[in-house]
């Protein structure tokens, strides 16, 4: 496996938004390499390949992360937190993807290292399009360091 096995890493709880995002990557052949995991513990355990992912080669990073803030667990901006704080995963691009359009949640989210934060737009069409334009930018426009 390479670094370039894993593109996206989707963290969502709703599954409705959930399955709207694979759905709308898919339409655009974004979704062949994605994730999707479904609370902010499994992620740090995928991430750092712990727990019912020990063993998975944590070399392999993903592109981009698609963090949502609100789930059980472990909150997105303490996955945020983790990621950014340690060495071996600070360079992923992590995309804040949220319903929250708090500004606390946006100034916290930048001043723990997001490189993104996306209001999840409200409608079908929107939502597909905000979706699909994130991962074309990420994957395809957007130049990340190797890691």
């Amino acid at each position: 496996m390479t670094h370039t096995d894993i593109q996206i890493l989707l963290v969502e709880d709703n599954k409705s938004d959930a399955m709207l995002t694979i759905r709308a990557l898919k339409k655009h052949n974004l979704a062949n390499n994605l994730i999707h995991l479904i609370d902010g513990a499994q992620a740090l355990d995928f991430i750092f390949g712990k727990g019912e992912f020990d063993g998975r080669d944590i070399e392999n990073k993903p592109k981009v992360i698609f963090l949502d803030i609100k789930m059980p667990k472990v909150s997105g901006l303490e996955v945020l937190r983790i990621i950014k704080n340690d060495e071996r995963t600070k360079l992923i691009p992590v995309v804040m993807m949220t319903s929250s359009k708090q500004e606390k949640d946006i100034l916290e989210s930048h001043q723990l290292g997001a490189n993104s934060y996306v209001v999840k737009p409200v409608g079908f069409e929107n939502f597909s399009k905000t979706i699909a334009d994130l991962g074309f930018y990420w994957l395809a426009i957007n130049n990340s360091p190797e890691f």
